[in-house]
C-alpha cells in the first residue's frame, strides 16, 4: 500500500474536495482520483462519497481515517530515523498567529539558512488547540502564550519573550497622557476570547477606565492598522507585528504595572524529530 496515496485519501477527508486536495499536491484532479480508486480496490470497500458539493468518507472510510493518520505518521518518523546522520527530514511546527505575522517568519529564514534539506510544516491556531496537537503527536513543537498551568513531562517549554502591555495610538498623540487617551478617545478592543485581550480588561478595571469602546477584534495586526488611520487606540501586547513601513503608531507605557503577556516554544520530548527541534530552538535563541 502507498502511503503517499493515504495521504492523499487523507487531504480529501480533510478539505472535503478533490480539487482542493489536488491544488494543496500539486497534481490534477483526475490523479487524485486515481490514487482514491486505486486504495478503494485494495481494500476492497467505498472510501469516500459526494455529499453535495463536498466529498465525505463513507462509514468504511471514517473506519480507517485514524488508523491511516497513524500508518503516515509512522512512514515519515521511519524515513527520519533511517535519515538519522544527515540533518533532513520534517519538522511539523504550530504558532499562534501573532508570532506568524512577526518574528516566525525570521526565525524559518535562519533555519532554512542553516539546514536547506529541512522541510518545515506550519499550522496556526489558538494557544490550547497547538498545545493540544504537541501533546498528541500531531506537531512537533508550537510557538504559544505561557499556558499558565503545570505542562506535562513530556513536553517541554522555553520562554522567548515578554509583551507587557502598551496603549497603541496614531503616532500625533505620542506626547499624550495613556490613561486620558482611553478614556477620551475611541477604543479599539482586544477581544476578551484572546488571553491579552483579557489582561487588558484587567487593567482598564484595576485604573477605573470605562473606555468608549467601539470596535472589538482578535487580530493585532488588524488593530495595529486601524489604530493607523485614526479610528481610536488600544490596549495590547506589545507584540513585534511586521507592519508596512508606512505605518506610524505611538506605543505608550501604561503608568500601571501589568502581567506581560508570555511567548515561549512547547515541544514534545517524545518526538522522534528530537534532533531537528534542537535545531529549531537553536534558530529561536540566534534569532531573538
Amino acid at each position: 500500500m502507498d502511503s503517499n496515496f493515504l495521504h492523499t485519501f487523507l487531504l480529501v477527508v480533510d478539505t472535503g474536495s478533490m480539487a482542493e486536495a489536488a491544488r494543496r499536491l500539486n497534481i490534477t484532479a483526475g490523479a487524485v482520483a486515481q490514487q482514491i480508486h486505486a486504495l478503494e480496490r485494495e481494500l476492497a470497500v467505498e472510501l469516500v462519497a459526494r455529499a453535495g458539493r463536498t466529498v465525505k468518507p463513507t462509514d468504511a472510510g471514517s473506519r480507517v481515517v485514524e488508523r491511516a493518520r497513524a500508518l503516515v505518521k509512522a512512514h515519515i518518523d521511519l524515513k527520519d530515523v533511517a535519515n538519522g546522520d544527515s540533518i533532513s527530514g520534517e519538522l511539523k511546527l504550530g504558532a499562534i498567529n501573532t508570532a506568524l505575522q512577526s518574528y516566525l517568519p525570521g526565525i524559518i529564514a535562519h533555519l532554512a539558512r542553516k539546514h536547506p534539506q529541512m522541510r518545515v510544516v506550519i499550522r496556526a491556531g489558538a494557544a490550547m488547540e497547538l498545545y493540544d496537537a504537541v501533546l498528541q503527536g500531531d506537531l512537533d513543537a508550537a510557538i504559544c502564550i505561557d499556558p499558565q498551568f503545570r505542562l506535562p513531562k513530556v513536553l517541554g517549554w522555553r520562554l522567548i519573550r515578554e509583551e507587557p502591555l502598551v496603549v497603541l495610538a496614531p503616532r500625533r498623540f505620542a506626547n499624550r497622557e495613556p490613561h486620558e487617551l482611553l478614556q477620551t478617545e475611541s477604543f479599539i478592543r482586544y477581544a476578551r476570547s484572546q488571553w491579552g485581550g483579557r489582561q487588558a480588561e484587567h487593567y482598564l478595571r484595576a485604573a477605573g477606565i470605562a473606555p468608549r469602546e467601539r470596535f472589538e477584534l482578535s487580530s493585532l495586526t488588524a488593530i495595529a492598522l486601524m489604530v493607523d488611520r485614526g479610528l481610536g487606540v488600544s490596549l495590547v501586547p506589545d507584540a513585534a507585528l511586521l507592519l508596512p513601513g508606512n505605518i506610524r503608531l505611538a506605543k505608550l507605557r501604561t503608568p500601571l504595572p501589568s502581567e506581560p503577556r508570555r511567548i515561549g516554544v512547547v515541544w514534545s520530548r517524545s518526538s522522534v524529530r528530537t534532533r531537528l527541534i534542537k535545531l529549531f530552538l537553536q534558530a529561536v535563541q540566534a534569532v531573538d
